[in-house]
């Protein structure tokens, strides 16, 4: 059992973002243990297929090192997002990390097991080695995790969405119990039901809430005292992430409103961005717009912003339609 120690300003300073780099690390926990992640088997069996090209298995050997199995993973690794980071950013601070704290985070990771061959000498030379793990982490992302972004963030941003209208609410107790079955908050402390055995005082710094599409089973922490606090939580929805939900044959629905706009909206129970819809369908871009567009003029979409990307997803008029199309 962990557990987080507040005060005002920490409450303050509960932040939610997407970390790319996040899901670029944990994805390595499905590759090792399918069984455990058959939510994921869709993306499993492309990324096994990646993983065997010899180019790509050299250079990401690093990572596959480091991101074991039921072990801790080096806080440096999986640095605190803030919202709208991009990947280049997240690989620049942790290319950025002190010596000393490489050293002290690969020690933190070895109660249950020792370091393996790069993780011996990159504790013997950090400065040295680093870049090469930074490259792995680089390639990883552009090999295995790039193709499928467009779709893990949209429901990454549409959970961020949801859980800050919580906290903004409800506030931070009941956010903090609503985010996860394991936490419990007790007036100025969160307690989760884990095996970590952590007790954390945040002092002021705050806590970044990253949710994840590789973790389903608690939340996961980052509290070590030279690093920003933050937490990993499962991300809501994750069942729906590698459906493709297509019209049945002769769908009633695409003779009333046209068949490109009855595909986006039976793609949009889940929200989305263009580009999504786009590698989705198979249509274009511009296609997707005109699409969503004469939808949002119809009342059938929604349209949320979320930094740099707008979500779309269907309204309650639409599922009412999608409802009678489907016969139910």
């Amino acid at each position: 059992m962990s557990e987080l120690r507040f005060n005002v300003a920490d409450v303050a300073g509960v932040r939610l973002a997407v970390s790319p780099v996040n899901e670029t690390v944990m994805s390595m926990w499905a590759l090792a243990s399918p069984i455990h992640y058959a939510v994921h088997l869709p993306w499993i069996d492309r990324a096994r297929v990646t993983l065997r090209r010899p180019e790509v298995a050299s250079r990401v050997r690093p990572l596959v090192e480091l991101a074991r199995p039921r072990c801790w993973l080096p806080d440096f690794l999986t640095p605190a997002a803030r919202p709208n980071v991009e990947m280049a950013e997240q690989l620049e601070q942790i290319a950025a990390t002190p010596p000393a704290v490489v050293v002290q985070d690969l020690l933190a990771t070895t109660p249950r097991r020792p370091l393996g061959t790069f993780g011996q000498a990159l504790l013997a030379d950090p400065g040295g080695l680093l870049p090469q793990l930074v490259d792995a982490v680089r390639v990883w992302y552009d090999e295995a995790i790039a193709p499928d972004w467009p779709r893990m963030q949209a429901l990454l941003d549409a959970d961020v969405t949801y859980r800050a209208a919580q906290l903004a609410e409800n506030g931070a107790g009941r956010f903090f119990e609503q985010l996860h079955p394991s936490l419990r908050w007790l007036g100025d402390r969160v307690v989760s039901d884990d095996p970590f055995e952590r007790d954390f005082d945040l002092r002021g710094r705050g806590l970044a809430l990253n949710p994840t599409v590789f973790s389903g089973r608690r939340v996961l922490w980052n509290l070590l005292e030279d690093s920003l606090p933050a937490g990993a939580y499962p991300v809501r929805a994750v069942g729906t992430l590698w459906e493709v939900t297509a019209p049945p044959p002769g769908d009633p629905l695409g003779r009333v409103i046209g068949p490109g706009r009855a595909v986006l909206l039976h793609r949009l129970d889940t929200a989305a961005t263009t580009t999504d819809l786009a590698r989705l369908t198979g249509m274009s871009a511009g296609n997707v717009s005109q699409h969503l567009a004469a939808l949002h003029a119809a009342g059938l979409v929604n349209r949320s912003r979320q930094g740099r990307h707008v979500l779309y997803r269907n309204t309650e008029a639409a599922a009412v339609l999608l409802r009678a199309s489907r016969g139910g």
